[in-house]
C-alpha cells in the first residue's frame, strides 16, 4: 500500500434529535475574509421589520469551494429526479396573507 496515497476513512456523525429537527430559514447572507467564509442563515417574515439570523457557519475558502460543489451536484440530481428549479428575483416574496390572521 502506498502510504502517500489517501485511504477511504469511514466517519461516524453524531447527530442529535435538536439538532436533526433543523432550523428553516428563506435567506442566506455571506461574508468573507481572506481566512474565512461566513455564512449567515436568515429567517425573514412578512410584516416583520428585522430579520432574525438563526445560525451562523463559518468554514475555510477551501471548505467553501467543496460545499459550493457539493450544493452543484445535489442540484443537478434534484432537478434531474423533480424538474427545475424556478428562481423568484431577489428577496423572497409573501403572499399578503402570509402571517395573518385567518381560519385553519
Amino acid at each position: 500500500m502506498d502510504k502517500n496515497q489517501p485511504q477511504d476513512q469511514q466517519i461516524n456523525v453524531e447527530l442529535s434529535e435538536e439538532i436533526a429537527e433543523g432550523v428553516y430559514s428563506n435567506l442566506a447572507m455571506i461574508a468573507h475574509s481572506n481566512s474565512e467564509f461566513v455564512i449567515d442563515f436568515i429567517r425573514l417574515m412578512p410584516g416583520v421589520p428585522k430579520a432574525k439570523v438563526k445560525s451562523r457557519i463559518i468554514v475555510t475558502p477551501d471548505h467553501a469551494k467543496r460545499l459550493l460543489g457539493a450544493l452543484k451536484e445535489n442540484i443537478e440530481k434534484y432537478e434531474a429526479s423533480f424538474g427545475k428549479i424556478n428562481q423568484g428575483g431577489g428577496v423572497p416574496s409573501f403572499p399578503l396573507s402570509f402571517g395573518a390572521a385567518g381560519e385553519a
